[in-house]
């Protein structure tokens, strides 16, 4: 081969190279594009449907047992099924039958789920019982959970919200708490309509006066909406803030005093809980948060599921918000 073809050759593969080069480099930037149109366009789309806040959600057995759901395993396998993170349990509910704690702690646990608070009464009056006789027994149960006793404060000696029932309910909750911590658990507080202990105000002076670690608070949606005023909210979430240990929360009516419009299933009613939502999560609440559905009445399978599909609508707004 001559020097000139040579050079011919050298210089074709030279161009040959090149040419591949740029393919390359502009095979590349085609896929890059395509990576970047995908993330822009599918990627926020993926987020709302999956991603959502950081709390756990569960269900109180306010609203858990109908006619097609009388027992442990009925209700947890509905819970389940639709997605819940657990069970809220009430040891007085006029509704159970035929199961008792151990059994919905074995149901929970087969079906891989959490309990949450257990609800209990306390009394101030020195002639009642200071809490209920069960109450000791659930704790032991409750070993080594995760999870805490909700404690609802009554009295017919001291008037609501009074100062001077403070001193009795610090010596019991401080002797619930014991009992608790014993177990690992913790004790929330549970402001309720019409008890000794009826405002958030209350619960955060009572708990401050406890003065223990394991003790702490409830703010439940529904009983702070009877007795306060919608514009002082984010007022009353920043005092409970320290202390807040769980959240329950429903649809509602603005401006409503009876149950029938201050619990409705979530996503209904006027009252504004995507802002409330909202509002949570920018102070930093990561606690569970409940479903409170006492008085709905009819399915609860179908009431669930509309509250559930509620709950990660909103909570994927608000994520994908962040």
């Amino acid at each position: 081969m001559n020097l000139r073809k040579l050079d011919e050759v050298k210089s074709r593969q030279r161009a040959e190279g090149l040419s591949l080069k740029k393919f390359l480099h502009i095979l590349r930037n085609r896929r890059l594009i395509i990576f970047l149109v995908f993330t822009c366009f599918f990627a926020p789309v993926t987020a709302a449907g999956e991603e959502g806040l950081p709390n756990e959600f569960f269900a109180m057995d306010t609203g858990t047992i109908d006619a097609n759901h009388t027992t442990a395993k009925a209700q947890i396998e509905m819970l389940k099924e639709l997605g819940y993170a657990g069970i809220a349990y009430w040891e007085g509910n006029p509704k159970r039958r035929n199961y008792g704690l151990a059994e919905m702690l074995r149901e929970l646990d087969r079906h891989g789920l959490k309990v949450f608070p257990l609800y209990f009464g306390i009394n101030l009056d020195p002639d009642k019982p200071k809490y209920e006789p069960s109450l000791k027994e659930a704790i032991k149960l409750l070993k080594g959970r995760d999870t805490m006793i909700w404690l609802h404060i009554m009295s017919q000696k001291y008037k609501k919200s009074s100062p001077k029932g403070d001193q009795r309910a610090v010596e019991i909750i401080r002797e619930v708490a014991d009992m608790a911590e014993e177990s690992g658990l913790r004790v929330a507080l549970y402001p309720h309509f019409n008890d000794w202990l009826e405002r958030v105000e209350d619960a955060v002076r009572v708990t401050k006066k406890v003065n223990r670690q394991n003790v702490g608070i409830t703010f439940n949606l529904c009983h702070w909406l009877r007795v306060d005023d919608e514009k002082n909210i984010e007022k009353v979430l920043e005092l409970a803030m320290p202390y807040l240990f769980v959240v329950t929360i429903n649809g509602a009516d603005s401006g409503a005093k009876s149950w029938e419009r201050l619990i409705q299933p979530l996503g209904s009613g006027s009252f504004d809980t995507y802002k409330f939502l909202k509002t949570l999560n920018e102070l930093g609440y990561t606690g569970p948060i409940g479903l409170q559905s006492w008085g709905i009445g009819g399915d609860v399978h179908e009431n669930l599921n509309r509250s559930m599909k509620a709950w990660r609508k909103l909570s994927a707004r608000i994520a994908e918000e962040k």
